[in-house]
């Protein structure tokens, strides 16, 4: 098994992100309530009197629980904690096809899925020694999910994800596709360093981890799900995620096989729409897959002048953190779609189920522990 991935790594970057990217929290699970009591959230922000920026919603910051103590959850979520976040403007929805292409067409940016792959920060990733693949491989490209013709083991996620050359966020499914009729869906193939260019163009941010769980549990504490404990109450599809039999049959009960348009579900009590599915949301977090224990006292801390962050599956890993689950996350497979999931993707690569949203600050803020 480690012969063969060593030798996927050679071949092309595809397999590097599939173990590193995608591959650490989608496993197998089976849905349970978190038995964790229901403190309740206390805010400490009023709203500030000048106008709200256009797009964006008030996020009254305040005390609240991170994370999770659920039995059946992923480890990196575990344990909650209780911490405090203040107030911020965050975008109502997710950045869409339409508003990155404004920002490409006034700039001339160019994101990291149409340029060459770097050698030199690709092997940072690898394992001392791997050797340099043939030039021909490291050509502009991105992760795809790529739906089987039949049921397949849910231990090779190769087989449902490909690398397509060509494969960017103006074709997000490889060079013959194109963004006609998805203008108002989220962009995706969306790297961290272009998340930050479009952040720095449009005078915002990207949320830190904190403040986005605070935003996507819109005063729902310690509840399974952004909305309460039932998934679909009353047969009632409140997200874009995988109904059916993942990764090759989606019934898309929930009136989408792909992306869906932003503001196609009903927004949160804070007025954010598609915190949970859709699209993966990127943070400027690194990851740490014990975050939250080293929170609590439960772990070290990270020593960060080493690697900024921890991935016990690919200790080669600079990650960020990605929150909310997307279109893929199914309930036979990869139960994503909650406030608490977290997990790594690599800071210099996409996918075509990764995008953002961004926060502004009305004032200095600071986050602290309880």
């Amino acid at each position: 098994m480690k012969n063969s991935i060593a030798k996927g790594f050679i071949r092309t970057k595809v397999n590097l992100l599939i173990l590193a990217v995608i591959g650490f929290s989608c496993s197998e699970k089976s849905e349970t309530q978190d038995p964790e009591s229901e403190a309740q959230i206390v805010y400490d922000t009023p709203k500030p009197t000048k106008d709200t920026p256009e797009g964006m919603a008030w996020i009254p910051g305040g005390e609240f629980t991170m994370g999770t103590n659920e039995a059946d959850a992923y480890a990196a979520e575990k344990p909650a904690v209780r911490l405090k976040v203040e107030g911020f403007w965050m975008d109502t929805h997710e950045v869409t096809n339409a508003e990155f292409a404004e920002f490409v067409e006034q700039t001339g940016y160019v994101t990291m899925a149409e340029r060459p792959v770097e050698w030199e920060e690709l092997k940072k990733q690898l394992p001392p020694g791997t050797p340099k693949p043939d030039d021909s491989l490291l050509v502009p490209g991105s992760l795809v999910f790529t739906p089987p013709a039949s049921q397949v083991p849910l231990q090779d996620i190769s087989l449902w994800w490909t690398w397509v050359n060509g494969a960017s966020w103006r074709h997000p499914e490889g060079p013959d596709s194109n963004l006609d009729g998805r203008e108002n869906h989220p962009v995706v193939h969306i790297a961290y360093d272009d998340a930050v260019a479009f952040a720095e163009w449009v005078g915002k941010r990207l949320p830190t981890e904190i403040e986005w769980e605070f935003a996507a549990r819109g005063g729902m504490n310690g509840k399974r799900f952004a909305w309460g404990d039932e998934l679909t109450p009353n047969g009632q599809y409140l997200a874009n995620t995988f109904q059916g039999n993942f990764p090759n049959e989606n019934t898309a009960m929930d009136g989408f096989v792909g992306t869906s348009p932003v503001k196609s579900f009903a927004p949160n009590t804070f007025g954010l729409y598609d915190m949970i599915g859709n699209v993966w949301e990127l943070t400027s977090d690194w990851f740490d897959a014990l975050k939250y224990a080293r929170l609590a006292g439960e772990a070290p801390k990270l020593d960060a002048g080493m690697n900024p962050c921890y991935n016990p599956d690919n200790p080669f890993a600079k990650e960020r953190v990605i929150k909310g689950g997307s279109y893929l996350c199914a309930a036979n497979y990869c139960v994503n779609y909650r406030p608490s999931a977290r997990q790594g993707q690599a800071y210099d690569s996409g996918t075509s189920n990764v995008g953002f949203r961004l926060v502004k600050d009305p004032e200095n803020k600071n986050l602290t522990l309880k």
